[in-house]
């Protein structure tokens, strides 16, 4: 696992100006005269796919706002196992910890970009920018929805209901990126596996049988085409039929 950060760091004033990520991150509660405070006490960090930026355990010290690419967050088990949490995705901002360490781990499963805030420093802002420090609180509000939904995925949805519920989510998560019914997965089916408590092979199966019935299509090994949104609306539901 690759912990070190890149040192290729570049400006952040020219990079916020430019960033296409600003209308669904929190940067986008803070006016254009504004913004030059939030980039002034940022960097911005280009990392290739394996790169930890967050380990769990680790204090937390700052926070990240994701403006390109995917991560996969995870948490070790006790034997080892690891399972993940969530996924994170443009214009997600992690590290809101509620403690002193993180809860979580973030790994880049492709080529990510992400600026880093000194938590000290953007607490400091949150005095001066409610419309900011609001906009922080419907993050942490949605993290915990999100912990929620996750709870209820794994405790009592079948796999079909899981698989489908992750591709509906997926879509929604993505929709600002793809245009269409197609979804480009970033994550493998490994990934899917430990983020739905699934084998590898189950989730193979499920994603096979979903094909079969025409709910989806699947062109290439990462990507999905949802060709029947209300069908597979009713099997996260919990309104289809066996597993």
């Amino acid at each position: 696992m690759n912990n070190r950060f890149p040192q290729n760091f570049e400006g952040p004033p020219a990079v916020c100006e430019g960033c296409d990520a600003r209308a669904v991150s929190v940067c986008s509660s803070i006016g254009d005269r504004e913004l030059h405070r939030l980039a002034a006490i940022a960097t911005v960090v280009d990392a290739d796919p394996g790169f930890s930026f967050i380990t769990e355990g680790d204090p937390a010290d700052h926070f990240y706002n994701l403006t390109r690419g995917t991560v996969r967050l995870v948490k070790l088990l006790p034997d080892g196992r690891r399972q993940i949490t969530g996924f994170g995705y443009r214009g997600d901002f992690l590290g809101l910890a509620v403690s002193s360490s993180y809860a979580f781990s973030a790994e880049a499963i492709e080529p990510v970009r992400f600026c880093r805030f000194p938590r000290r420093s953007l607490r400091r802002l949150l005095d001066e920018y409610p419309a900011l420090e609001k906009r922080l609180l419907e993050v942490a509000s949605n993290e915990l929805v999100a912990a929620q939904e996750q709870m209820l995925l794994l405790g009592r949805k079948t796999a079909r209901e899981r698989v489908a519920s992750f591709l509906l989510s997926l879509d929604a998560k993505t929709t600002c990126v793809h245009r269409g019914p197609a979804i480009i997965l970033p994550m493998t089916r490994g990934d899917m596996a430990d983020y739905l408590g699934l084998t590898i092979e189950t989730v193979s199966r499920t994603v096979a049988r979903l094909k079969k019935e025409e709910l989806i299509s699947v062109p290439r090994s990462d990507t999905i085409v949802l060709l029947d949104r209300e069908g597979l609306e009713d099997l996260a539901a919990g309104n289809g039929e066996g597993s």
